[in-house]
């Protein structure tokens, strides 16, 4: 499944001269955790989420003394971050589109996920030649799971499990073989070990179609014979 068939269309955005207690007003209002920020032309500029909003608060806050605040404490870092969180505007304040995780309509539900707990954002900004199309958030991709797996035969499900084993580098077991008869994938063979062997069982039985799994692997140390 891409992003294009998951995402948000519908996406509120502002332009990056909009004061920046009118997003958080925004945010508030609608219930939403972050906005775009896009130019006249729809090209994203940055996000301004939660997060750089409530930095405003805690940059405020006075920190406490000691040595070794005094030490390590940067002030023209501190200054910095105190100018960027009390921005008038969102462009002052939003997270850049360079910094973005970004995805486009062809990205995979799959690759999304994994962008989005690899870096540990909320969200996904779909973008068409920089142009803001869509976002997908985590909700988009929860819903993607509940989708129903489209009709196929044992071919098909022959193929879409031997796709997901060739995409897969940790899931070449080659002394390991199966075959799909009325959607049931019996697997076959050995292998020497039991995480793939289990990886193996996961994949055939989370393959969109797949009714149950017959597991006929044989453990590879029980094919070896004493000399």
């Amino acid at each position: 499944m891409k992003l294009g068939d998951i995402m948000t269309r519908n996406v509120i955005a502002v332009p990056p001269d909009t004061p920046a207690l009118a997003v958080a007003r925004l945010l508030a209002d609608r219930g939403i955790s972050a906005v775009p920020v896009t130019d006249s032309w729809n090209m994203l500029l940055g996000i301004v989420s939660e997060a750089d909003l409530i930095h405003r608060l805690a940059v405020s806050d006075v920190p406490s003394g000691g040595l070794l605040h005094a030490l390590f404490y940067d002030r023209d870092r501190a200054a910095q971050e105190y100018a960027r969180a009390h921005g008038a505007t969102a462009a002052d304040v939003m997270t850049h589109e360079a910094d973005l995780i970004t995805g486009t309509e062809d990205t995979t539900a799959e690759h999304a996920a994994q962008l989005i707990e690899q870096h540990k954002v909320r969200r996904l900004p779909v973008l068409r030649d920089g142009l803001l199309v869509g976002i997908v958030s985590r909700a988009d991709l929860l819903r993607a799971l509940l989708v129903p797996a489209p009709a196929a035969d044992d071919k098909d499900l022959h193929d879409r499990v031997a796709a997901e084993i060739a995409r897969l580098p940790w899931a070449d077991a080659p002394y390991v073989f199966f075959d799909v008869k009325d959607a049931v994938v019996t697997l076959y063979g050995f292998c020497h070990s039991a995480a793939v062997r289990d990886g193996l069982h996961a994949l055939a039985q989370h393959t969109p179609g797949v009714r149950a799994v017959v597991d006929r692997i044989t453990d590879a140390a029980s094919n070896h014979t004493a000399i």
